[in-house]
């Protein structure tokens, strides 16, 4: 298992370097010192930027930097923006408020959609299976910026005038939401999650009814049927089982959907995560903020990857010794 695992990290390691070259070159398409001072600034203003940005060094220098800053998370460049703090000063507040986000969602909405698509695969061609279906169908049909201007209209300030109460944070407050507290989550963090949860089910559904219906048509489901198992049993011991590798293939490939969708969310609700750094720093033409979090979305995406190696290989020996 383990020489599997270490076979699977090391086929993605050039995979890694390339997009961090790649990404670095791009930003360097166009000079940053120019795009970062103006088309006028004299020689020596712009030499006193390069150095002071560590681009008087050539590409090669800068690239083995970078890497050596991932390798051991030790990002103390400068902020081009923000000057008095350095990368790392500024990507670290901002992992939290993500995964406040990405995570709860991504539970909720895999949970949520595989017990839809079950219940709506158990009564195929039924009213509920169609109801479910034609439910499904609308939400897909809906912008996710809809579904964000909506939440916010009728989940904040709709339901708070009619509470009279502040249920879900209309001004929000970047130090409580980088705490722990549960209230403060469910003030600043519920209302996004479920925005981003009602716009995944919309898709997820319809996938996990499609696999389930197919697993139900397979000889071991009516092998089982016939021995006289229960329908519970057969469902949830014998059904969801062998339809785990298009499962987990669904929950990796919705990751980086929910991190884009993510970005929109803090965007939108001022949530300080790294969707809403990556932006404000990109605007600013903060590169040396830009390209780290560019690597380490990048870095989050392989692993994605990498782990769903390892769950196929868990869930299906055969896929290990293939």
């Amino acid at each position: 298992m383990w020489s599997y695992v270490a076979r699977r990290v090391l086929y993605n390691i050039p995979i890694y370097l390339v997009i961090v070259m790649v990404v670095m070159v791009m930003l360097r398409i166009n000079d940053p010192v120019t795009a970062y001072l103006s088309k006028n600034a004299t020689e020596a203003e712009r030499s006193l930027k390069e150095a002071e940005f560590g681009l008087d060094q050539p590409f090669m220098v800068q690239y083995l930097d970078m890497l050596k800053s991932i390798v051991t998370f030790d990002f103390s460049t400068k902020s081009w923006y923000q000057e008095t703090n350095t990368v790392g000063e500024i990507i670290t507040p901002s992992i939290l408020p993500s995964l406040k986000i990405t995570l709860p969602s991504l539970a909720l909405s895999t949970f949520i959609s595989i017990v839809v698509g079950l219940i709506a695969a158990v009564n195929r061609g039924r009213l509920i299976d169609r109801g479910l279906m034609f439910v499904a169908v609308v939400g897909m049909s809906i912008s996710f910026l809809v579904f964000i201007i909506l939440g916010q209209y009728f989940g904040a300030y709709w339901l708070n005038g009619k509470v009279g109460t502040e249920i879900f944070a209309i001004r929000y407050d970047a130090d409580r939401m980088t705490g722990f507290f549960v209230a403060d989550w469910i003030k600043f963090y519920l209302l996004p999650v479920m925005i981003s949860v009602v716009v995944s089910m919309g898709y997820d559904t319809r996938f996990y009814r499609t696999v389930i219906v197919e697993q139900t048509n397979a000889d071991y489901i009516r092998t089982a049927k016939a021995k006289g198992c229960s329908q519970r049993r057969v469902m949830f011991r014998h059904l969801l089982r062998n339809a785990m590798i298009p499962i987990i293939t669904r929950v990796m490939i919705t990751m980086p959907f929910l991190i884009v969708g993510s970005l929109l969310l803090e965007v939108y609700f001022s949530i300080p995560g790294m969707g809403k750094t990556l932006l404000t720093h990109m605007t600013n033409k903060d590169f040396a903020v830009t390209q780290a979090i560019v690597a380490i979305l990048a870095a989050l995406f392989i692993l994605s990857n990498i782990l769903t190696d390892v769950l196929y290989a868990i869930v299906d020996p055969r896929v290990r010794l293939a």
